[in-house]
């Protein structure tokens, strides 16, 4: 568990996300891409660090993190100090693990968010890391073709408008440079994933009916041959691969239930009474498809890789 984890049973219970994003779809109309800005910093401000929370306990067969998995990329043939960047480096759990598994390398992380960019700071204090705040759309600060790796974990999916990403991510990359990204998974891979992700929805719809029907992201980066249509279209002359795989996290079922439902956005936009009744929905469909004592959440995950 990290170590700025959250505390049990505290802020996943805390009162839900108050936001003008959250107020258009409750009025039924489309918010402004601004608005949904400040939803997501005002999510970060208030749980800084969850979503490595489930994230750094799944583990795939192999028994890797997600993390571990993609730094897998970092990788340069000939290179001892490649330059990677981490896009969206969130509290740096990424960056840390590129740190760990490549002392010489150059990186560089960019996040939206000053609090989860504190938290990164803080955990890599010991490591030659240069952080910035920025939004995805515009790497200005980072020179043209200076970089041999860029890294995405899970937040492509927030990323809106995402050609822009897709144009800066080419922009600074090498002629040989690698783009490598964690998306979602199908969900028919996943054991039990699409049953918890309805009662999840499902409960949300109740307070916010609009929620899930409006995208957070563009919707193209969530299926396997929308997205490989979208990076084909960006980086033509690329080598693409998406591998999909499965990563599990067991435990008690009140805490995995938790976890599991503290790893969605839609969960903060909950009052406190629905988001426990949601929990107890949550841990009951946990303990159906498990055995009387630990139980197992299992989500679905896809990894992309881009050789230019």
């Amino acid at each position: 568990m990290p170590t700025h984890a959250l505390a049990e049973g505290s802020r996943l219970n805390a009162p839900k996300i108050e936001s003008e994003w959250l107020r258009s779809l409750a009025r039924g109309e489309q918010p402004d891409p601004q608005s949904l800005k400040t939803h997501l910093m005002t999510v970060h401000r208030h749980f800084t660090g969850f979503t490595e929370n489930c994230a750094g306990r799944c583990l795939d067969e192999a028994g890797r993190t997600t993390y571990q998995w993609l730094a897998e990329q970092g990788a340069v043939p000939g290179s001892d100090c490649p330059t990677i960047l981490d896009l969206a480096c969130g509290s740096g759990p990424l960056l840390a693990e590129c740190a760990a598994s490549y002392p010489g390398a150059d990186l560089i992380g960019v996040d939206m968010s000053p609090d989860e960019l504190a938290l990164a700071k803080a955990r890599l204090s010991g490591s030659v890391v240069t952080l910035h705040q920025a939004m995805a759309q515009d790497l200005s600060m980072i020179d043209t073709a200076s970089v041999d790796v860029v890294l995405c974990h899970w937040a492509l999916t927030l990323m809106d408008p995402v050609e822009p990403v897709m144009a800066e991510i080419g922009r600074v990359l090498r002629d040989d440079g690698v783009f490598a990204a964690i998306v979602d998974g199908p969900g028919s891979i996943a054991p039990g994933y699409d049953a918890i992700d309805r009662i999840i929805f499902d409960a949300v719809a109740q307070t916010v009916p609009l929620y899930g029907t409006i995208e957070i992201g563009d919707p193209r980066v969530r299926t396997a041959e929308a997205l490989e249509e979208l990076v084909r279209s960006a980086f033509p002359h690329a080598a693409v691969h998406l591998e999909t795989a499965v990563v599990r996290l067991s435990g008690p079922p009140c805490d995995v239930a938790r976890e599991a439902a503290g790893f969605y956005y839609a969960s903060f936009a909950l009052p406190p009474y629905d988001h426990a009744e949601m929990l107890e929905h949550v841990e009951a469909q946990l303990r159906a498809m498990g055995n009387s004592g630990d139980v197992t959440f299992s989500m679905p995950v896809t990894r992309l890789v881009v050789r230019l």
